[in-house]
């Protein structure tokens, strides 16, 4: 549903009728009221002016700001007299609110709201009918199939940009749209700009949004409510973009068909993904907490699920605002998750991810199911690479399925391999379970490591170093995190061995490649933009 500046064009409008009737009132008792302004200019201005101060009253926010902009330019243009082809009245229109505001162009409001009324004028058919003396069920007839029309029409051409800037379409967008757009400018708004006078109908218009957000969350359950796409490179995406704009143009069909050939590419797209026998671990940026990537040529598996963000019941999590929204632009459907312990830096998102993710196997070290702990020797392959879990071991569970250990050390230790280059997550671990398995397993090496427990003192410990050997260590981190982590002893620790290291704050989200082995790639560096703190 996208319905941000309707509120404040409606009340422009009912503001510029009420002024221009005040104004034509008023010259009959001041005649020279009417020779001084004329009624246009008197309405079109104080319409602009009062929209300028509902939309101060409504908040000023961002979609407010551009309606009153465009109002203002459109207005300005009439008063003018000057006839402008829609396109100049449009690129007008736009120039001025980014010179007011430059980084709209990073809003995806803007790009929608604009695209949208483009397509609008692109598509209107210019002509209308004669007036005619037709019943009001006619009329409700017409008005109806015209927003029919309408929203059939931006519904197809935004699905590209749409499907661009989040990486999803929403298949009921048209019913949702169709149901609130009456309801909200035709019982909604009036309600509320009338409750200023009877404040009783404020209520009305709270039960009006209640039936209005209930049959919505009933659209939003519906299975197939929404389409999620990989995204796709730009070139794919900005063609799939003038395709969906095309389908919609008053062209020959021969023509407006053609406009599916440059959808096509970008709404079957699929990212490219490691050869069978490597694997790729992106460790994602969710501030201080854990969530990694491990993706082979045909499989994913999530090791850990990022922090919630908040002690509050509705607090929100990086699985649903990180983990998820990366799945979703890689197009991948997780074929196992290993969250390594409760602490909610690790476990914060569980929730969102499973609800998301119903078809993955799911294993933790703090699990009732036994079937669902994580237990040393649990072992399978993958398109060539081995995934073995290193720790904790069965006698470390209780007969209540507790653990016997603090949770830190009964952290879910995964071991990923080619037989060439090899991965190291240890979530938590502490230095007493890291030397056990250190002296247990001294064979095993590590081409990366994921610094156990973020880089703390307690962790890290000189054992597992020299016992692992990592060509790389990558440590999640939050941005001056109140546990100064990573601790400057572990960072002394890594340079006295040579080992090069990356976090979060200063890399972002970190790739690293068994194909490419020698290289972790920083996110913060590929895609620096000129507003990025350096993380210092």
């Amino acid at each position: 549903m996208s319905i941000s500046g309707l509120h404040v064009t409606l009340f422009a409008w009912l503001a510029t009728a009420l002024v221009a009737w005040v104004w034509r009132r008023l010259a009959r008792t001041w005649p020279s009221a009417l020779l001084a302004v004329p009624a246009p200019w008197a309405s079109g201005i104080g319409g602009v002016l009062l929209a300028t101060a509902y939309a101060l009253f409504s908040g000023w926010g961002v979609p407010s700001q551009r309606t009153v902009l465009m109002l203002a330019v459109v207005v300005g243009l009439r008063l003018s007299v000057r006839q402008w082809p829609w396109p100049a009245v449009w690129l007008l229109a736009m120039s001025v609110v980014l010179a007011l505001d430059p980084w709209a162009l990073m809003q995806a409001g803007f790009w929608l709201s604009f695209v949208a009324v483009a397509i609008l004028f692109a598509t209107d058919p210019g002509q209308r009918a004669p007036v005619e003396r037709v019943s009001w069920p006619r009329r409700a007839t017409r008005a109806m199939v015209a927003l029919m029309r309408e929203q059939g029409v931006v519904t197809v051409a935004l699905a590209p940009l749409t499907l661009l800037l989040f990486g999803q379409f929403s298949l009921i967008g048209l019913a949702a749209n169709l149901a609130a757009i009456p309801w909200v400018t035709l019982l909604v708004t009036p309600l509320a700009l009338l409750g200023v006078f009877m404040p009783p109908l404020w209520d009305v218009a709270a039960w009006a949004v209640h039936v209005l957000s209930v049959t919505l969350q009933g659209l939003a359950g519906w299975p197939w409510a929404a389409l999620f796409r990989p995204v796709a490179p730009w070139p794919l995406a900005l063609l799939a973009v003038a395709g969906g704009a095309l389908l919609v143009l008053r062209l020959p069909w021969a023509i407006r068909l053609g406009g599916l050939m440059l959808v096509w590419p970008a709404l079957f797209h699929t990212p490219p993904r490691p050869d069978p026998g490597q694997f790729e671990l992106l460790a994602l940026d969710v501030g201080q907490g854990s969530a990694v990537l491990l993706r082979t040529a045909t499989h994913s598996l999530l090791y850990d699920t990022g922090p919630r963000y908040g002690l509050q019941p509705d607090a929100s999590d990086a699985g649903e605002r990180v983990v998820l929204p990366l799945l979703r632009a890689l197009g991948e459907r997780l074929d196992a998750v290993v969250v390594s312990h409760s602490d909610s830096d690790h476990a914060g998102g569980a929730a969102a991810v499973q609800a998301d993710q119903p078809q993955a196997r799911w294993l933790s070290s703090y699990d009732p199911d036994p079937a669902r702990r994580c237990v040393a020797g649990q072992r399978w392959r993958w398109d060539g690479v081995d995934f073995e879990m290193l720790h904790p071991e069965a006698a470390h569970y209780g007969e209540d399925g507790r653990g016997r250990l603090s949770s830190n050390a009964m952290s879910c230790v995964l071991r990923v391999s080619n037989g060439t280059h090899s991965a190291w997550l240890g979530g938590d671990l502490d230095a007493a379970q890291e030397v056990r398995l250190a002296l247990a397993r001294p064979e095993l090496r590590a081409t990366v490591m994921l610094a156990p427990h973020h880089g703390s003192q307690t962790s890290s410990s000189p054992v597992l170093l020299n016992a692992l050997q990592p060509d790389w260590v990558i440590v999640q981190s939050g941005y001056r995190n109140r546990f100064n982590h990573p601790a400057a002893v572990v960072v002394e620790r890594y340079a006295q061995r040579g080992i090069p290291w990356v976090n979060s704050p200063t890399c972002g989200a970190a790739t690293w490649r068994s194909a490419e082995p020698g290289a972790v790639v920083c996110e913060r560096e590929t895609g620096r933009r000129y507003w990025h703190h350096p993380g210092g």
